[in-house]
């Protein structure tokens, strides 16, 4: 999985770049995270934020935060989603669908106890985030 990946925007004029391995994969189940990608479950990928490079159409991209804790990036010409900037935590989520030729091997789901769609994986479920992260680190029951 390590290597090179590259991802566009919806219709191609923001284009990223991520190198080297993700920091975490999995599943948020958060409202905010529901609401902004329209679905019941957001897939994640996070990354180091030296490992994020915009490598086209940086004047495309703005920025949305409703809190610190989540600055989400789209483009400005198509509405696509492309990324969410986590400044307290010096991480970036590229959201998995915004770099298809990553092999996506989800670890973990956040904010199971806000679901609406229940998944039955064997994966953990944390009530919200990791302690590391911040979390109580919590389990929930599948």
């Amino acid at each position: 999985m390590a290597g090179e990946h590259t991802g566009t925007c919806f219709c191609g004029a923001v284009e990223i770049r991520v190198r080297g391995e993700p920091a975490g994969m999995g599943y948020c189940h958060c409202r905010s995270c529901r609401s902004w990608s329209g679905g019941p479950v957001n897939a994640f990928t996070l990354w180091p934020e030296g490992a994020v490079e915009v490598t086209k159409g940086a004047e495309h991209l703005s920025t949305y935060h409703k809190t610190d804790l989540t600055h989400r990036q789209y483009c400005t010409k198509c509405g696509g989603h492309v990324m969410a900037r986590h400044p307290p935590l010096q991480l970036i989520d590229v959201f998995a669908a915004t770099i298809p030729d990553l092999p996506f091997v989800p670890g973990v789901h956040v904010n199971y106890s806000e679901t609406v769609l229940p998944m039955r994986d064997g994966l953990p479920k944390l009530r919200d985030f990791p302690a590391e992260l911040g979390g109580s680190g919590e389990q929930v029951p599948e």
